[in-house]
């Protein structure tokens, strides 16, 4: 069903090691949205490479070497995409459900204390370094770091492979505009008040064949 899994574990030791000359670099992390900050807790931040089909350059050339990579198994990446997410020791993500069984996300353990865990729909697991954890985070899921030290993995979602072509199709089109309307890219027209649409177009047309309105 992931035929890219089996390339990216064997190639694992290369973003591990990539990512190792990076963990000192706080800026890096602390470019994280606040409000996924809010979401996810206090001692989770990220580092993102791609969201909503948009690769982060400025990220992507601190992972060169991640980046093609990612290229060349030809994920389909969708929603988040892909970061690097750090746990910090004696913190975790409280249970909570992303609402999106049309995409599947994938943990590859890099850096993972091995009290560390994730569950989901009450099932409980542990990240091994240089393996792949695949979930559907439309089922309730929570993650815990009991440690002393900080877990990190990167984070993949990918479109769900039971989706139809128009499926995929269709809800690449909504996240593709999502994107552009949050970039600035999609013009935003302020709606007119009451008066304003009725006094021309089809409202004001509207409003002189119903009394404007009035009950």
């Amino acid at each position: 069903m992931f035929p890219w899994a089996k390339e990216l574990e064997e190639n694992a030791h290369i973003i591990q090691k990539e990512f190792e000359t990076k963990l000192k670099d706080e800026k890096l992390f602390n470019a994280d949205s606040v409000w996924q900050n809010q979401v996810m807790g206090t001692g989770w931040s990220a580092i993102r490479l791609q969201r909503l089909g948009v690769w982060n350059m400025d990220n992507c050339k601190e992972f060169p070497k991640t980046y093609e990579l990612l290229r060349k198994l030809g994920i389909p990446l969708a929603v988040r995409g892909v970061c690097f997410a750090r746990q910090a020791p004696g913190s975790g993500v409280q249970s909570h459900s992303d609402g999106r069984n049309f995409i599947l996300t994938s943990h590859l353990g890099l850096k993972v204390p091995p009290e560390c865990w994730m569950e989901v729909g009450g099932e409980r697991r542990h990240w091994e370094e240089g393996k792949l954890l695949t979930l559907d985070t439309s089922f309730t899921h929570s993650t815990g770091n009991p440690s002393t030290e900080e877990r990190h993995v990167l984070i993949i979602d990918f479109w769900h492979p039971g989706l139809t072509e128009a499926e995929r199709a269709g809800l690449e089109f909504v996240y593709d505009l999502r994107n552009k309307f949050e970039s600035g890219l999609v013009p935003f027209r302020k709606p007119k008040s009451l008066q304003e649409q009725q006094s021309g177009g089809l409202g004001g047309w509207w409003a002189s064949i119903t009394g404007g309105g009035e009950s």
